[in-house]
């Protein structure tokens, strides 16, 4: 990992919600105790650019989790408009092929300089977290998750990805396929302080980053919580005791 990156600048937390007003609220209560903000598709389908520049004009920095699969003309033109939006990490479905993950490198690359901003990290999405080997086999691959991971993750890094999304029981597996400079961003983290939900098996943000985690999505133990930025100081503060 960079060691220019701030312990608490490794956690971005999930705006996953259509009010803008509970968006802005979280986003000026964290702004400065995490990296950003993560925006996905209910926030984006609800509210649009409008919406994310209201959240980024706070100083928060984005990672815009859309996911872009498509024809490659098709994904390079959503990525372009991306850019626009300024995000420090956009994704793509690595499902998409060479050529599509490619044309979006090139896309992004060219629309940042025409701009003058830089290039976000672009991730590939490999096999979602919500998916089984039973669901692979039923889309007719017959590969573990695991090792369909892997050959997605490998064929992301050949071209051009600047990293993946993966579940923490992935990291180091995409650490030995991908090395030490690929970057790896990874959702439903939870610390052992709070409440576990609907995980059965929880990972915490120390476990994750000493795996070899870049980056952690971390929702309900920030904003669940009575007092969401002591919620926040205290996961910066576990990242910091796994970094040593």
């Amino acid at each position: 990992m960079s060691s220019d990156v701030q312990p608490h600048e490794r956690i971005f937390i999930p705006l996953d919600t259509p009010d803008l007003d509970r968006a802005l609220e979280l986003a000026t209560m964290l702004k400065g105790l995490v990296g950003g903000v993560k925006i996905g598709k209910e926030f984006f389908t609800a509210l649009g650019p409008e919406g994310v520049h209201s959240v980024t004009e706070l100083g928060m920095p984005l990672f815009a989790d859309l996911k872009f699969h498509d024809i490659p003309n098709t994904v390079a033109g959503a990525v372009r408009s991306c850019v626009r939006l300024k995000p420090v990490i956009l994704n793509i479905h690595a499902q998409g092929g060479r050529t599509m993950m490619e044309t979006a490198c090139d896309a992004a690359a060219e629309e940042a300089a025409k701009i003058g901003i830089n290039v976000p990290l672009i991730l590939g999405v490999t096999v979602l977290t919500s998916l089984d080997d039973s669901d692979l086999n039923d889309v007719g691959i017959s590969d573990t998750t695991l090792d369909q991971v892997k050959r997605l993750a490998a064929l992301s890094q050949e071209c051009g990805l600047d990293g993946v999304v993966c579940s923490a029981a992935e990291i180091e597996a995409l650490r030995g396929t991908c090395g030490p400079e690929f970057k790896l961003l990874t959702p439903g983290i939870r610390p052992e302080w709070a409440a576990a939900g609907d995980q059965k098996r929880i990972v915490t943000p120390g476990d994750a980053i000493k795996r070899g985690a870049d980056y952690l999505v971390i929702g309900r133990p920030i904003y669940g919580s009575d007092e969401p930025a002591e919620a926040a100081r205290r996961i910066a503060a576990e990242i910091v005791e796994a970094l040593g």
